[in-house]
């Protein structure tokens, strides 16, 4: 308790010291700092008497000639010291510092010439209250009714949102998990935003549903059950799929689903197949010939069923319609996980038999198709007035300029989606950005890494600092505002970079040509 108190001890108005502590003012909280301690977000800390950012400035290596991955060494001859991989360097703003108190400019202006352009990249960390994360879970088990609660420590973190093909989505943080609710919310939901976001793993609790592991890039757990794939297709997309791979083996084939069932006889694939009537009913609302909504409750059970006996979703055969004692029926979930084979006896009641070899092979088709279940964790923010005050005095330049494409944006040198319409909100696949690249502070609000990058002149006419204009060398020789240490990565070879291709696009005046 007495370091929590130590960390956000205030003092009176415009006062810059007290007694030994000097006050941090790259957030909100402006702890005042004691030598050798951090502040509350343990990212800046007084050293020596001055202010310094603890983690370092990371500036990406690109390797030209491995396409951005890791250069070997190469050669019998020990290394002399020199610099192996002499493409592009690109200066994040991980590590960088921020632009906060928002009347100042940017930490890092950096200017480079690439391929004879040259470009200006602004960094900073940006502040983000208003943020959250959108998470795939590659699963067709039912994790919680849409609009469920999703609590984190039993915090409400965010919400079940539509589900999409093969995989459920939720949607967590936001500003009014983060501000609008009880601090213990505001805590609860910026740490789970931060460890999602740094690749950490989460778990969550869905009202009315399941609990969930969940880490980027990582198969999800759910009510402790690993999921190893994700679905090929619904029931009516397996029978389009592999219909002639059960043509002549087999009468009938279902495959169960949540949302919708298939069933090969009636399918309008089985019937271009020339597949016969066998008499088949299925218990749930018909939709199109061979697809049957609503067979069961979502849940854990065949196909994202509540089901664990497939013939459970089966009425009565009907003989004036095909059916016929031996009449043979393959029941398999739309994972391939689940599967079974029956006979109907002489009551037209279908008996489970032992699986014949010959469908084996279709069987281990659908699982071949079934990719790896991950989950998905995209960084949302919006960068707001205050962060674009740190690139032009004139925020509105920056959001049009990246509107018009002349500007690319990216975060911790990782490609984003901006969303149209105003402002600009974007999104990262976090595992495209390097390790532990997310920060926050107790405001609460999460700290994000992004970059702004575009042709020098288009830089200086959109009203830029371009006095505080920098070169990548003068970079590395002496960091920045707060005293950053520097950290050479090698850059992801999924990650871009530069951006000539789009910079060079348009003319000077910004206009496509």
């Amino acid at each position: 308790m007495s370091e929590l108190a130590e960390r956000f001890e205030t003092h009176e108005p415009g006062a810059k010291q007290a007694g030994e502590k000097i006050r941090c003012d790259a957030c909100p909280v402006m702890c005042y700092i004691a030598e050798g301690r951090t502040g509350a977000c343990d990212r800046y800390g007084n050293v020596g008497g001055r202010i310094v950012r603890s983690d370092p400035l990371v500036i990406l290596n690109h390797a030209e000639e491995a396409g951005g991955a890791i250069v070997p060494f190469l050669g019998e001859d020990e290394w002399d010291g020199a610099l192996l991989n002499t493409g592009p360097r690109f200066v994040t703003a991980i590590g960088a510092g921020t632009t906060y108190p928002d009347y100042k400019p940017a930490p890092f202006i950096v200017s480079q010439e690439v391929e004879g352009v040259e470009l200006v990249t602004v960094v900073t960390e940006g502040i983000f209250s208003y943020c959250g994360v959108k998470v795939k879970i590659d699963t067709d088990r039912h994790i919680g009714p849409e609009t469920a609660t999703v609590r984190a420590e039993g915090e409400a973190v965010g919400h079940v949102t539509t589900g999409e093909y093969g995989s459920q989505m939720l949607s967590l943080g936001g500003v009014t998990h983060l501000t609008g609710g009880s601090k213990s919310e505001g805590r609860v939901t910026c740490d789970t935003l931060l460890n999602l976001c740094n690749r950490k793993p989460v778990e969550l609790a869905i009202d009315g549903g399941a609990t969930v592991i969940v880490e980027a890039g990582k198969a999800p757990v759910i009510d402790g059950k690993a999921e190893h794939r994700m679905r090929v297709g619904c029931g009516s997309a397996t029978i389009g799929m592999f219909a002639t791979q059960w043509r002549g083996l087999v009468d009938e084939v279902v495959v169960v689903d949540d949302h919708i069932t298939g069933v090969v006889s009636e399918h309008q694939a089985g019937k271009v197949l020339g597949w016969e009537d066998t008499g088949i009913r299925i218990i749930g609302r018909r939709s199109t010939p061979g697809r049957y909504f609503k067979v069961s409750e979502p849940g854990l059970g065949w196909g994202g069923t509540t089901i664990s006996d497939p013939l459970a979703i089966l009425g009565e055969w009907n003989p004036k319609k095909g059916a016929r004692p031996g009449l043979s029926l393959l029941m398999v979930s739309t994972t391939g996980e689940q599967f079974a084979y029956y006979e109907l006896d002489e009551q037209l009641k279908p008996v489970e038999k032992a699986f014949p070899e010959r469908l084996r092979k279709s069987v281990g088709l659908i699982e071949d198709n079934c990719e790896p279940a991950l989950c998905t964790v995209l960084f949302i923010g919006g960068a707001g007035g205050s962060l674009r005050a740190g690139v032009t005095e004139n925020p509105v330049n920056l959001t049009r300029s990246v509107q018009r494409l002349q500007t690319y944006v990216t975060v911790g040198g990782a490609p984003v989606y901006v969303w149209p319409g105003g402002g600009i909100t974007l999104m990262v696949d976090v595992t495209r950005v390097p390790e532990n690249a997310f920060g926050y502070v107790p405001t609460p609000a999460l700290v994000a890494p992004i970059e702004f990058t575009m042709r020098r002149d288009d830089y200086v006419r959109l009203g830029g600092y371009a006095a505080e204009i920098r070169s990548i060398d003068g970079i590395v020789a002496h960091g920045g505002e707060y005293a950053n240490p520097r950290h050479g990565a090698v850059a992801s070879g999924r990650n871009p970079w530069p951006p000539l291709a789009q910079l060079q696009r348009f003319a000077v005046d910004g206009r496509k040509p």
